[in-house]
């Protein structure tokens, strides 16, 4: 006998994620689920991200980690709200891990909430958090076949950011055969190819985001 539990854990996921769309839609907010390595610069583009767009929206961040503080901490230091989950060694969040984080917010004060996934290419794919939409960043030290060994997450995404472009020389990274394979997977999603720490490429990413929150406002 065979039993199947991805099913039902998913579809739990999936009930919950209704519940928190429903809240966002309600409080006008939007909410975007960045996945991508350890390592890619998440944390660095989600504060590249905050410094280009604080003038204009309120904004929070909801930290996923196995482990640790220290991204939010780092958050916090520039004086933006952020929650902290500790996943205790689960690969990915889950609705029910938002719903409990969006409670010590104040929605009603918020224009933007940035979810910053745990580490990994595989399992954030199929846990609905709720999000407006999901972004990848893959940086250039992990080479341009990533779209080709996780198709999925590349598949799902309404943007992908090629973070470390300032690296590109240091590298094998080919960026033609890189964007090449995403449009195959995903012909409809932006490529924002930027440096996060030197700011380059940062103002057209932030200037589409800004642009998707405008819409639910």
């Amino acid at each position: 006998m065979r039993i199947d539990l991805e099913q039902p854990i998913l579809a739990a996921n999936d009930r919950l994620a209704d519940e928190n769309r429903a809240l966002f839609a309600e409080k006008h907010v939007y909410v975007l689920n960045i996945m991508a390595s350890p390592g890619s610069g998440k944390t660095s583009t989600i504060l590249a991200t905050i410094e280009n767009l604080r003038d204009e929206f309120n904004i929070a961040v909801i930290e996923g980690d196995i482990a640790s503080n220290v991204d939010s901490e780092r958050i916090r230091a520039q004086g933006i709200a952020a929650v902290q989950i500790n996943t205790g060694g689960a690969c990915h969040l889950e609705s029910s891990m938002i719903k409990r984080a969006v409670e010590v917010l104040d929605l009603d004060k918020l224009d933007l909430i940035l979810l910053e996934n745990v580490g990994n290419l595989v399992c954030p794919t199929d846990f609905d958090l709720g999000e407006n939409a999901k972004v990848m960043i893959l940086s250039v030290p992990e080479g341009h076949d990533k779209p080709l060994k996780y198709p999925g997450v590349f598949q799902v995404s309404q943007a992908v950011i090629l973070n470390k472009v300032d690296t590109v020389q240091l590298f094998d990274f080919d960026q033609d055969a890189f964007e090449q394979s995403v449009r195959q997977l995903n012909p409809a999603a932006p490529i924002f190819p930027l440096s996060a720490t030197s700011g380059t490429g940062v103002e057209e990413w932030t200037d589409w985001l800004a642009e998707q929150i405008r819409k639910v406002q």
